[in-house]
């Protein structure tokens, strides 16, 4: 398998200082400093800025900010646009205080300062390279804060990946193929069952089946004893996802509810045991509805791994993700996203996270920033997800087996938390459901 050239360009240890402000700005001093992290054709990023106020290097190695640009990013980044800068660069615009409103009065942010960093042809070589990393100057002189100065390490860093897409639904077992470029090159099959478990499959010693699927009120009572296997080329089963945890409509309403998720087991073949399967991981997922529109309502995912390789061991929490429930989008892997997500949520909500941001940084299996995405449609569309793997954590055609697995429970996950008053789609005489 050939990877496809990514680079991450992460922005991090952050810190500001004011070497010159005078006591009367001390108050000033005392608001919150935030910045946007700007890059053309990205969304913007926001993030806390801590105060530094010794002169002192700042010693935080935090990252605060990633980008992953592919070549054809780089690619516009580099081309002159009508009406834009000729050049494209990275933006660091800071503030002090809050947008919002008190006692019905707005308040405003002030600018503090902006960096800039041009995108230059080292972006586009595919080397380690340190493009910036020190303090520097911000403030302009005479200004109440006047004299600010800005501490930031800006990196980049190829992240080469591979991209997979399902040529079909995941429910009409479609071949799986990469992608590199334009050229296609077929790696793995799915088969999808519905309620069709055999008793001599290996997968029964997870689960049992659930009979044949031909009364259509258990359908309305509950979606359970769905399976995916993944074949490679030889159609050998190389992973496998199933469901574990049926999907029931909680009290009081006709949905999957949080209290009660559904979820799958991720697995793979035991390598000491034939026809044996061995936990990888554990997916739940549920819907909720916000506002009391459909448009509103999101489908929310929690995958944990196990690190023991045991479904009653350790689990390590790595992705909590909430997607459109009708527009679908992006569930990832990503310890950096996560971590950042995490402290976000607890600072707008003044409460400590529920989870901590120590559950992303332990996980030895998937450590180190960006380790999967899958696209995925929402529900009643046509779904053909599109998984990317960071290379570095793929050693052998089984390893990205497992993550093809994950990607077909997320995409399945959206139809199964479905309204049950709502019938699910048939797409085609194909469909083994």
């Amino acid at each position: 398998m050939d990877p496809q050239a990514f680079i991450r360009l992460s922005i991090g240890s952050l810190g500001i200082r004011f070497p010159e402000a005078s006591k009367s700005s001390t108050p000033a001093l005392s608001s919150p400093c935030a910045c946007e992290i700007r890059l053309r054709g990205f969304p913007v990023q926001t993030t806390q800025i801590p105060f530094i106020s010794s002169p002192i290097n700042n010693n935080s190695h935090a990252v605060a900010s990633t980008f992953y640009l592919e070549e054809s990013d780089l690619k516009v980044l580099s081309s002159p646009r009508c009406f834009y800068n000729a050049r494209a660069f990275l933006e660091v615009v800071v503030f002090t205080g809050r947008r919002g409103t008190h006692c019905g009065v707005g308040t405003k942010r002030r600018q503090i300062g902006v960096f800039k960093l041009n995108v230059g042809p080292e972006w586009g070589e595919g080397k380690p390279v340190i493009l910036f990393n020190g303090w520097v100057g911000i403030g302009k002189n005479g200004q109440e804060l006047g004299g600010a100065e800005l501490h930031l390490k800006v990196k980049l860093d190829p992240d080469p990946r591979y991209v997979f897409q399902f040529e079909d639904e995941t429910k009409l077992s479609p071949q799986i193929v990469q992608l590199q470029g334009n050229v296609k090159q077929p790696i793995f099959s799915c088969k999808f069952i519905r309620d069709r478990v055999s008793q001599v499959d290996p997968l029964s010693t997870f689960a049992s089946s659930s009979g044949d699927g031909s009364h259509q009120d258990t359908e309305r009572r509950e979606r359970k004893g769905w399976n995916v296997k993944i074949h490679d080329l030889s159609g050998s089963a190389v992973a496998a996802a199933f469901i574990t945890t049926p999907f029931v409509p909680s009290t009081g309403c006709d949905w999957v509810a949080r209290s009660n998720p559904g979820a799958w087991l991720i697995v793979r073949p035991d390598p000491y045991q034939h026809d044996s399967w061995q936990p990888w991981g554990k997916l739940e997922a549920w819907r909720e509805r916000r506002g009391g529109g459909i448009i509103r309502d999101s489908v929310n995912f929690r995958f944990h791994v196990f690190s023991d390789g045991q479904e009653g061991g350790k689990n390590l929490l790595i992705s909590e993700i909430s997607l459109g429930a009708e527009k679908g989008g992006e569930f990832f892997i990503d310890t950096d996203r996560q971590i950042r997500a995490t402290a976000e949520a607890a600072a707008a909500a003044a409460v400590p996270s529920p989870q901590s941001s120590g559950d992303f940084t332990e996980l030895s299996p998937v450590a180190g920033g960006f380790v999967m995405s899958c696209r995925v449609c929402g529900e009643g569309k046509s779904s053909k997800p599109t998984v990317q793997l960071a290379m570095r954590h793929v050693t052998c055609v089984e390893d990205a087996a497992i993550f093809m697995a994950l990607a077909a429970a997320v995409d399945l996950s959206i139809e199964a938390c479905r309204p049950f008053r709502r019938k699910i789609r048939v797409s085609s005489s194909r469909n083994s459901w």
